[in-house]
């Protein structure tokens, strides 16, 4: 089985970027390519995409990290990068942004979803140029809809099914789930079922996932589910994440979990499997 984990952060701690304890405590200190190399083969995960993060680090250097990374192991890395909105020449950027190992651009409405309908520009610019762009608003999913109904084209790769990343467990972090369901209607739009045992309080097999996660699985099919560690979070074993997919869901068939473990992500970011 081809594996693509669809998100890892990977990030190096320095003197002159130091880990900050909110991020150590959710993360821990570091994260290497090194380190996630070892992982990956240990697992026989053949390639993972890389999602820059830290709010102690500037955009760019977040995203040169990674790109370091990708340059040096195209064949097992690549970059969904943070893009930085405010700049003169954001949109022009756009125009080139997926080269060098970039695949398209990762933001998390987490705290609002208010920007959604100020960034037509954005929007057009990832249709125009045909960008795969991940994100979620948590608690806010319905605010993409008008978005994808003004922008159908738009490429878009829900996080986390769309789950607010902390605090929440069990059944209640599945209360909105329904208008996530709701985006599967945009043939564009695919979801990554990715972290999801972070959402249980019990071990594997994670019972309390396995209905949500059918509910998904009707919605969008498995041609448009992509699996992912989130490793650095996980309160679990990165194994038994795995199988999770591969092992404790009866509905799923062989070809469904080649799609979900790695064709759908090399699909929904133009990641051709080579």
């Amino acid at each position: 089985m081809f594996v693509i984990d669809s998100q890892i952060h990977c990030w190096e701690e320095s003197a002159e970027f130091p880990t900050p304890d909110s991020a150590r405590a959710n993360h821990g200190a570091e994260h290497t390519v090194r380190q996630a190399l070892a992982r990956m083969d240990a697992n026989g995960i053949a390639r993972s995409i890389l999602v820059p993060f830290g709010s102690w680090i500037s955009d760019a250097m977040k995203n040169r990290y990674a790109l370091d990374a990708a340059a040096k192991y195209p064949n097992r890395f690549a970059v969904m990068g943070q893009f930085e909105f405010d700049l003169p020449n954001a949109g022009e950027a756009l125009a080139t942004w997926r080269r060098d190992g970039m695949l398209g651009i990762r933001r998390y409405f987490r705290f609002s979803a208010k920007p959604l309908q100020e960034l037509d520009w954005f929007w057009r610019g990832l249709v125009d140029h045909d960008i795969p762009f991940m994100s979620a608003a948590p608690n806010r999913m319905a605010a993409f809809a008008p978005v994808l109904e003004r922008f159908p084209s738009l490429r878009l790769i829900i996080d986390h099914a769309g789950r607010e990343p902390f605090d929440l467990q069990d059944e209640a972090v599945w209360a909105d789930l329904n208008d996530t369901l709701d985006l599967a209607r945009f043939r564009n739009v695919s979801i990554k079922v990715s972290s999801l045992p972070c959402f249980s309080s019990a071990p594997y097999p994670f019972p309390v996932l396995h209905e949500p996660i059918h509910r998904i699985y009707d919605a969008f099919g498995p041609d448009r589910m992509l699996w992912g560690s989130d490793v650095t979070r996980l309160k679990w074993s990165f194994e038994d994440n795995m199988r999770l997919f591969t092992e404790a869901l009866p509905f799923l068939s062989d070809e469904d979990k080649q799609w979900i473990m790695g064709r759908s992500a090399a699909k929904a970011c133009r990641w051709e499997m080579t």
